[in-house]
């Protein structure tokens, strides 16, 4: 169908979350098992993410720190991405755009998750930011032409 492929870098993203999800807790689980038993009963009851931020080794809490940023920008992504679809306007351009905007978002998992150095990580956010800038920019024009 026209319009339909920038569902592909839309399922890898999508997919992508998931797999920081699995590395998440395959990490974070182990590190919470390590943590001091609490002395107290129901001491280990309603921890937040916030709580357990001073308590796990920080390489730990950057993959969840990860999984939380693809809550946020991408969602736009995906909203913007299935509108362009539904219009028939999600293929050349537009998909190419997208899938270095699935790219940019994978490759600052990875870095953020592993090294987490603020100013290349801030650059690769900013460029796929642009991409998303972008898709938007095409979303209105074909929304409103």
């Amino acid at each position: 169908m026209i319009g339909m492929e920038i569902l592909k870098p839309l399922a890898v993203l999508a997919m992508w979350t998931m797999i920081m999800w699995i590395w998440m807790y395959a990490v974070r689980i182990p590190a919470i098992n390590k943590l001091p038993k609490p002395t107290e009963p129901g001491g280990d009851q309603g921890w937040t993410s916030a709580m357990l931020e001073g308590l796990l080794p920080r390489e730990v809490q950057w993959k969840a720190h990860n999984y939380n940023h693809l809550h946020e920008a991408p969602t736009v992504f995906y909203a913007v991405a299935l509108a362009l679809a539904m219009i028939g306007a999600g293929d050349g351009l537009n998909a190419t755009i997208a899938w270095a905007y699935v790219a940019l978002r994978i490759v600052h998992s990875i870095f953020q998750a592993t090294v987490n150095k603020v100013m290349p990580r801030f650059l690769l956010f900013a460029l796929s930011s642009l991409c998303l800038l972008a898709l938007c920019l095409h979303l209105l024009i074909a929304v409103f032409h």
